[in-house]
């Protein structure tokens, strides 16, 4: 691959200011103090604030319940959190209370009027709640009556299948055991989860291609790498401690690489508040090269790189690849590189939007670099062909032989904390058989082996009225699913829907014919069984189990713990001689880190082990042996046919993303300090030159039209009012914040092979909007 003209027919643009605001090139500094100080006073007061906060993160402390960016071992900071991990603690941590007198004053039809923001500021959930078929508000119900509606509708079923059991990533890694033992004691492996929607693409590819789904480096690793590829992730706002991380790297002399088709001001400049240097300095500059990519380009470039590697490799044998890492351990390696041969410089360079130089720079520093850590996130992993993309980046790595090594190797930068953990304790609808053969042998049950849905199947199947009970465990999985409009229908459908929650949100609106919301601990909260205090654990996005342990009283004493709410329902619907002993589990969470530790190997001496003063680290045989667990104990090297998003004439490609203000589905405000845009999310962000050639303005209020080619034909989706902002970003790209632009993710768009839906690659058009005053 060859190529002396070093650009192409897109235009590359730098931050421009917007209608509403200017464009950050640094993240965090005192502003971010300013904040996180100002929304833990206005929710929790003072000294609630400063209570709380001394404890995020810390050893006798919580895990936060943002992120699953973990600490760098024995070198905890006084102050160990972000500015939006402080969100999300005041959020939690809140005064306020939403009561039985709330729900009398508000029926469900006036809620469905309110944003998602304002549930979300009323506070927390104070007593179980009940919405009885017909009714036009929510009722308080006795736990005792919860449970007995939850089984009546459970013995009503003619199978098991159903009932779907949906799980939240900051579920607790003993709450997440009990519940899909649960499920599977019931008799059905429905078992969706937030990982289906976001990282179930970076689990099928690195299965496939290493044999476990989880990264292969620590933090330790990354702050040694000599060469850092971030690809499609914002740490600035979705994992802003990776800063911190970075920062060191940087200090130890690593080169870092932004690869976005938006500029994020977490890569461009860190100031950390906690120094000097943050506060009254300029900070840290983190990317040493933005490369602006084309939405779904990814694979393309990482083709790219591997065929400039063999070319190198080629001129100058053994001086590029790692020969002999490829001998002992990887199949596929001939087919792979003849499928290189094959690589067309021109459609590499229409399918990234970068120049040829660029492509280049990169392969050379891929290929001096003697360490190298590639990141990413759902830039990669929501598109069509994320399997192939993350498949691809492995590739690279493989080549040069950084899996197992350290200072480099594979690093999916998780979203909520704990979704890692839960997938680790069985919260899948595909577990493999020794997880099963296991856990039966330990309780004396049988598990069924029949796949389960995951949450698009569970969709599905919910919109054809064969869900009769919908359970979620955290999480707002009406405003976190695709296709919102379908969601909602599906749900309708269900004859019970129930939500464990700490907060009201839009998915106690989204109700079954009947619904039950029930109160939850949350993190902060201290979790008391007849008198004394429980712990839980969780699982970093680095495979380092710890313990979290609230301390602040509970909203009320109405609130159960999850594992408690388990327990109970458990022994309700199973009955009291149900061989697994769920009251002593539900009295003792030491009994269930017990039974952990005799199901899922690596948890052995649980108990002991997650009591030292960092937790354990979970074994990882590509990382620690270069061992790999695929069918010959090989590596495998991915072979897909190049794949990449094309522009249609007319239309915009567009990706949903997070603003800022916001974690998740919770939205904290309506501002996007980063990105220069204030007081709205209804927005859509463009490059210029497409606003024009729209006959459009910066400012016009637009109609978003998705188009999508289904079994009937080319499906519309539609949602109205969006104002127009002119964005640095590739020409053909657009983005806007989700939940907002969800219902235009069509159900049936998915990731070949992990059913991921397609968030980052929706076809639009803008139409001049037909609501605007």
């Amino acid at each position: 691959m060859s190529r002396q003209s070093q650009s192409t027919d897109i235009a590359v643009t730098e931050p421009v200011d917007t209608d509403t605001g200017v464009i950050k090139d640094h993240a965090a500094g005192v502003p971010a103090v300013a904040v996180a100080l100002a929304r833990g006073l206005e929710q929790m007061g003072p000294v609630r604030t400063a209570r709380t906060l001394a404890k995020l993160n810390q050893r006798n402390g919580f895990d936060c319940p943002g992120c699953a960016w973990p600490e760098t071992p024995g070198h905890r900071k006084h102050a160990e959190f972000c500015e939006n991990g402080a969100k999300a603690v005041a959020e939690e941590a809140t005064r306020r209370r939403v009561t039985p007198e709330f729900f009398a004053a508000h029926s469900v039809d006036d809620l469905r009027e309110r944003s998602g923001y304002w549930l979300s500021q009323q506070g927390r959930l104070t007593h179980p709640m009940y919405l009885a078929p017909g009714d036009s508000h929510y009722r308080p119900v006795s736990w005792e009556q919860a449970n007995q509606l939850i089984a009546d509708e459970l013995s009503a079923m003619s199978s098991p299948h159903e009932a779907v059991f949906y799980t939240s990533g900051r579920t607790s890694n003993e709450a997440a055991f009990v519940y899909q033992l649960f499920a599977r004691s019931l008799g059905t492996n429905n078992l969706p989860d937030c990982s289906n929607m976001c990282h179930e693409s970076s689990g099928s590819a690195l299965g496939a291609s290493i044999g476990i789904g989880k990264g292969s480096v620590t933090v330790p690793d990354i702050e040694s790498a000599d060469l850092i590829i971030i690809a499609g992730q914002n740490p600035g706002t979705n994992h802003p401690r990776m800063l911190s991380t970075l920062e060191k790297a940087k200090h130890n002399g690593a080169r870092i690489v932004a690869i976005n088709p938006l500029p994020e001001a977490g890569l461009m400049r860190f100031k950390d508040p906690q120094k000097i240097g943050g506060v009254v300095g300029h900070g840290v500059k983190l990317a040493d090269d933005f490369l602006q990519i084309r939405l779904g380009g990814d694979m393309a470039l990482f083709r790219g790189v591997a065929r400039l590697l063999l070319d190198a490799e080629r001129a100058a044998p053994g001086t590029v690849f790692d020969q002999d890492f490829l001998d002992a351990h990887c199949t596929g390696v001939d087919d792979y590189l003849r499928s290189l041969d094959d690589v067309d410089v021109d459609e590499i360079l229409a399918a990234t939007g970068l120049t040829y130089a660029q492509i280049r720079d990169l392969a050379e520093a891929v290929a001096s670099a003697d360490r190298v850590v590639l990141c990413w996130a759902m830039g990669l992993t929501q598109h069509r062909h994320s399997v192939a993309t993350i498949g691809e980046g492995t590739n690279v790595l493989l080549l040069r032989g950084m899996i197992g090594k350290p200072g480099a190797g594979l690093c999916p930068v998780r979203g909520h904390s704990n979704v890692q953990g839960d997938r680790t304790m069985g919260i899948f609808e595909k577990m493999p058989e020794s997880f099963l053969a296991a856990q039966d042998a330990e309780f004396g049950i049988d598990s069924p082996r029949e796949h389960g849905y995951d949450t698009v199947a569970a969709i599905g199947a919910m919109a054809r009225g064969e869900v009769r009970v919908f359970f979620a465990m955290g999480g707002n999985f009406v405003s976190a699913a695709p296709d919102t409009d379908l969601t909602r229908a599906a749900l309708a459908r269900c004859a019970l829907t129930v939500q464990v929650s700490t907060k009201l949100n839009e998915s106690h609106l989204a109700t079954g014919r009947a619904a039950l919301i029930l109160p939850t601990l949350g993190r902060t909260d201290k979790d008391l069984v007849d008198g004394v205090a429980q712990q839980v654990s969780v699982e970093d996005s680095m495979s380092v189990v710890h313990l979290s342990r609230g301390s602040l009283p509970p909203a009320s004493a109405h609130l159960r713990s999850e594992v408690g709410i388990v327990c109970d329902l458990a022994t309700a619907a199973l009955g009291p001689d149900h061989p697994v002993p769920w009251q002593h589990l539900r009295r003792d969470y030491n009994l269930i880190r017990d039974h952990i530790s005799r199901v899922i190997p690596g948890f052995e001496d649980f108990n002991i082990r997650v009591r030292l003063s960092d937790g354990f680290v979970l074994p990882h045989p590509p990382r620690d042996r270069r061992e790999f667990d695929t069918p010959d104990g090989r590596a495998h090297f991915a072979l897909h046919p190049l794949d990449w998003v094309r522009v249609p004439e007319g239309k915009l490609i567009l990706q949903t993303l997070r603003s800022h203000d916001q974690y998740n589905t919770t939205i904290y405000g309506h501002d996007d300090r980063y990105r220069g845009i204030k007081g709205n999310r209804r927005v859509i962000m463009c490059h210029p030159d497409d606003i024009a050639a729209a006959g459009l303005h910066a400012g016009d209020r637009v109609d978003i039209i998705s188009e999508y080619e289904g079994e009937a034909g080319i499906e519309e989706r539609r949602v109205d009012d969006f104002e127009l902002i002119a964005y640095s970003t590739p020409r053909g790209n657009a983005a806007a914040y989700y939940p907002e632009t969800n219902p235009l993710v069509p159900l049936g768009s998915v990731a070949r092979e992990s059913n991921t839906p397609v968030s980052k690659a929706v076809v639009i058009r803008l139409e001049p909007s037909r609501t605007a005053d």
